[in-house]
């Protein structure tokens, strides 16, 4: 009987070790979890908050479609809306000039009423390209680059995608 119970014993040693393997391997599990996990939490959240060398509207003054969408697109809207004169100088290049676009600026804003408010073009909401060159205007900023640097360097990298939109010679659109 001695041998018959041998193999019994051998499955159960066999069976007590997987299971500390087990619960060892999940222990380790677990502090991996509470160490890395809350360096991942952060990652690939698109509303953490970004700090800039440069003005931005307040949120609350952008159209509700802009409050509602995703970090970048709302950057955008608040950079535009507060940095008038830079948006304004920056060449788009999403082919809004067959919008009669004549600048970045006008991606985003449409005009100003006649009690002073902002009315908002919903052009940016969709087009990658319009907030690519603003989130990248942004950066550039940020670096401290002048605005004949930023112009030069979205000429460079967006000129592939489409006609500039511009200004007439007078300034007018």
């Amino acid at each position: 009987m001695a041998h018959n119970d041998e193999p019994l014993t051998v499955c159960r040693q066999k069976f007590w070790m997987n299971k500390m393997k087990s619960k060892r391997a999940i222990s380790i599990m677990i502090v991996l979890l509470f160490l890395v996990g809350p360096g991942l939490a952060g990652c690939g959240n698109e509303d953490t908050a970004v700090n800039h060398a440069h003005p931005m509207a307040p949120l609350e003054e952008m159209p509700d479609q802009v409050q509602d969408s995703g970090r970048e697109i709302r950057e955008s809207y608040q950079f535009a809306t507060a940095n008038l004169e830079l948006a304004d100088a920056i060449p788009c290049y999403c082919g809004c000039i067959g919008l009669g676009h004549t600048s970045l600026y006008d991606c985003y804003v449409s005009g100003v009423d006649e009690t002073g408010q902002t009315q908002f073009d919903n052009h940016a909401e969709y087009c990658s390209i319009c907030n690519d060159i603003t989130l990248d205007t942004m950066q550039m900023v940020d670096e401290g680059k002048s605005t004949s640097e930023i112009f030069a360097q979205i000429e460079t990298d967006y000129a592939r995608f489409g006609p500039p939109t511009e200004k007439l010679e007078n300034g007018e659109s």
